[in-house]
Order: C-alpha cells, then structure tokens, then sequence
C-alpha cells in the first residue's frame, strides 16, 4: 500500500493578497483532513512573499507578512530578492524575529563569511511512518546589491552541491525551495544529482504540472498568489521509495476565504497605515508631475538624485512618480503611494557618446509611451526623462515631432570621449532599456535608499528641516 506525501507550495506573492485568505482556508482544511487519510501536509514558501508596494509590508517593514505566513503554518520558506535586498540589514534580521519556521537561505552570509543566526542551511521534516524529508534553499545571487548591505551572496552552484550531497545520505526526500528562477533550476536539475523536488520562483512560470529534467519534478505557481501549488508523492514506507511524484496547480477562486486570515490581514493592513500617516514635509504649492512633458515634480526627483548621489549630473524616468502631490502636509504614506517601486539609486560612468545616446533614447516617443514590467518598477509608462545637470534643446521637425538638437553638461558641450559620473536608477541597469547603462562595468548601488527615501530627504531639506 501507498502513503502519500503532500506539499503545497507558493512562490512570488508579492504581498498581493487577494487570495490569502482562501489560500490559508485551503492549507487548514488540509492539515484539519489528510491525516486521517494517512497524508502528511506540509506548506512551503520560494520568496517574494513580500513587497514593500503594498502599505502593509510597507508599515511594517515586512513583519506583517511574517505573522501572516505563521497563522498559515509555513513549514519553511526560502527569501527572495523582495526579503533580501529592499531591507536594510538590521531590518531584515528583524524580519523573522517572530517567525514559527525556519528559513532556509544556504548561500546567504554576513560580509564575515559567517551566515545570519535566523538563516538555516537545511531542516529535516519526517512523516509518521518514518519518512526523511530533507530540505534546504537558496536565493538569486545579485552580488553587488548584497554587498552593498552589507552581505555577501554566494553562487548557490558552489554551495548546494555538497548540502544535497548530505542529505541525500541522510533523508528519502531531497526538496530545494529555489528563489533562482526557471532557468536556474533546470540547469540545477540538469548539474546537481540527488534532488527529487524543485520548488521554484523568481521568474513567476506558471507550469500546470510541473516539468521532469531527468529525476528531478520543477514546480512554480506563478506570481501574486493566483495559484496554490500542489505536490503529490506516493511513496513506500516499508521500502521507502518513491513510486510516483505529481505537480498540479490550484484554482482559488471557488475556495472560501478563512476568516481569521481575513481578520489578521484587515488588522496588519490597519497597523501598517497607521505607521505611514506621519507627516514628513508640508508644501507651499502643489508639486505636479506629467509623464509626457516636462514637469516640476519630474525636475525635483532628478535634482533630488544628483544631489544626494552627489553627483554633477543625473537622469530618471518621470514615470516612477505615480501622482501629483496637492500643496500642504505630505506624509510617509503619501510618498508611498506615489512612488511605491524598490527602486534605488545608481552610479554610472558614461562617455559623451552614451550620454547621448541615452538622452535621446529617453525623449523619444517610443521609450516615453513605453509599458514596463519588473525591474522593480510598479508604474504604468517609462514616461519622459528628466534630468538634473544636463540640458537638451529640442526643436519639432518636419514629422511633427520633437527630436534632440544639442545637449550641454552645467554649460558645456558635451565631449564624445569625456567620462561623467551620472546619478540614474538602477532599474537603467538591467534588461535592454538603456543598453549604455546596462553593459556599463562601473555601477555603483546606493542602497538602501529608494527613490522615496530621496523624495523625503529632498522634501524635508526644501522645509529646513
């Protein structure tokens, strides 16, 4: 006779929370049902469980979503770049003060080389009849940013060899909570041997079933809570072995809400408001901010980055502030929600030549009207550019639209060859939108800060305080 193991897993909610409570509805109906069924439940999380976009992790700095994954039993969780690299360090080492399970992050050391004392490099579960569950995780390995927190994050390819090596010996399961993305954990199921069970994030796959890479099952549910993974094992217990291994997605929509879930949601939410009513800066006149024109809220966000980057030149995208802000008290709450991205200044030294590219590239119709997803941006539009430090002139040509005619540094002509440190955002750094910026080996991160923290640091300077 068969016993079954089953796991459900989440990955990249984001602190969307729509469908929280009915997946806490589901994940104690199962621990309320399947052991008299001669099932083991066990509930685990890949990262991004938070997001500071959302007021309540805002407020809370994220402690709230530590309780919310307590009332729904997490049995481990691994940290995603949301958890790792948005907080401070002395924040994130308060993340899980609270927290009733471990969490499992193996490549992730203090700049000793010494892993934090909340940070477990594996945990063993065992069923009743005596099965060994063995369990560890691993994050994505953006270094520099770490490194500017002070962490170091390792290549999970160096370390998790020898971890499932060990428990592999020691265990019948072998399960890794990766926070590496789809890639990753195809090349890892392809690399590492002795893993049975990737539970996946990062790169927000949506696989109904699953995907097989030799012995190992790759499971991910796509992103903000729509889906509650499931993972059924059908194993042996006399012998110990795995008979089978299925990877299948859960609809939520038809699945009631907990109720208690729903109340400890609405209470967090109320704490973490609460905390972002403070009022930071009053305005003498409003601060209005167009994506599609220059604007005076576009102006003081570039001069707010060149100034504190202390830099002589700096360019950010008008589409990081969401709203205009009305004259009178401004509060934490406000900057919050007008500019929510985990977004952070940067440092680049360019050449006359890329300047020149990018600022025309940043005022053409094509990149302004442009739609942008990740990077942690959490706007609509790239909107236009602003800059603090350069001027451009503009004139409109025979096609009716405006086009760059000459650019001056403070004053001066751009030099083709010069090099300039420029203050941008460090979403310019990934991906194809500024390939001058992207390919740039100069970059300097200046986390924590996010663009907001400028937004108050620049408000409070223009109150004298």
């Amino acid at each position: 006779m068969l016993n079954t193991l089953k796991i459900y897993h989440t990955n990249d909610v984001h602190s969307h929370f729509e469908y929280w409570p009915r997946i806490v509805k589901q994940i104690k109906t199962g621990r309320a049902e399947f052991p008299a069924k001669g099932q083991t439940l066990l509930y685990f999380d890949c990262g991004d469980f938070m997001d500071r976009a959302n007021s309540l992790t805002e407020g809370t700095l994220g402690q709230g979503n530590t309780l919310l994954l307590n009332q729904a039993g997490a049995d481990a969780v691994t940290i995603g770049n949301n958890e790792g690299i948005t907080l401070t360090k002395e924040e994130l080492y308060s993340l899980y003060t609270e927290a009733d399970f471990p969490v499992l992050a193996a490549n992730l050391f203090n700049e000793e080389g010494e892993r934090p004392h909340w940070a477990k490099i594996s945990e063993v579960f065992t069923t009743e009849d005596g099965i060994r569950i063995g369990v560890t995780g691993a994050t994505v390995a953006f270094q520099a940013f770490y490194h500017s927190l002070g962490w170091r994050v390792e290549d999970p390819f160096k370390i998790l060899p020898e971890i499932i090596a060990d428990l592999k010996n020691s265990c019948d399961f072998v399960i890794v909570l990766s926070h590496l993305g789809l890639n990753f954990d195809e090349r890892m199921a392809q690399e590492i041997s002795g893993i049975d069970l990737i539970l996946g994030a990062h790169t927000h796959h949506v696989l109904p079933e699953g995907k097989r890479i030799n012995s190992t099952l790759i499971a991910q549910t796509g992103k903000f809570g729509q889906y509650l993974g499931e993972i059924n094992i059908q194993y042996d217990a006399s012998t110990k072995k795995i008979a089978s291994k299925q990877a299948m997605l859960i609809e939520l929509t038809d699945i009631a809400e907990d109720n208690q879930g729903a109340e400890l949601l609405d209470e967090l939410k109320q704490k973490g408001e609460k905390v972002l009513e403070r009022e930071v800066a009053v305005l003498s006149e409003p601060l209005h901010v167009s994506w599609y024109e220059p604007s005076p809220f576009a102006q003081l966000m570039a001069d707010a980055l060149k100034e504190w980057c202390k830099t002589s030149y700096s360019m950010v995208n008008s589409g990081t502030l969401l709203e205009s802000l009305p004259a009178g008290p401004v509060t934490k709450g406000d900057l919050h929600r007008i500019c929510p991205h985990p977004i952070n200044p940067c440092i680049v030294d360019l050449t006359g030549d890329e300047i020149k590219e990018i600022v025309h590239a940043g005022l053409s119709r094509e990149m302004i009207h442009k739609e942008v997803k990740g990077f942690g941006f959490r706007g609509k539009v790239m909107g236009r550019m602003a800059f603090s430090g350069i001027t451009v002139e503009e004139a409109v040509l025979e096609d009716q639209q405006s086009h760059v005619k000459n650019i001056w540094l403070n004053g001066e002509p751009v030099i083709d060859g010069g090099i300039y440190k420029v203050a941008v955002i460090d979403m310019f750094t990934f991906g194809k939108l500024y390939p001058a910026i992207a390919r740039n080996k100069t970059k300097t991160f200046m986390l924590p800060e996010t663009l907001r923290d400028l937004l108050e640091w620049k408000l409070k300077k223009m109150n004298g305080q």
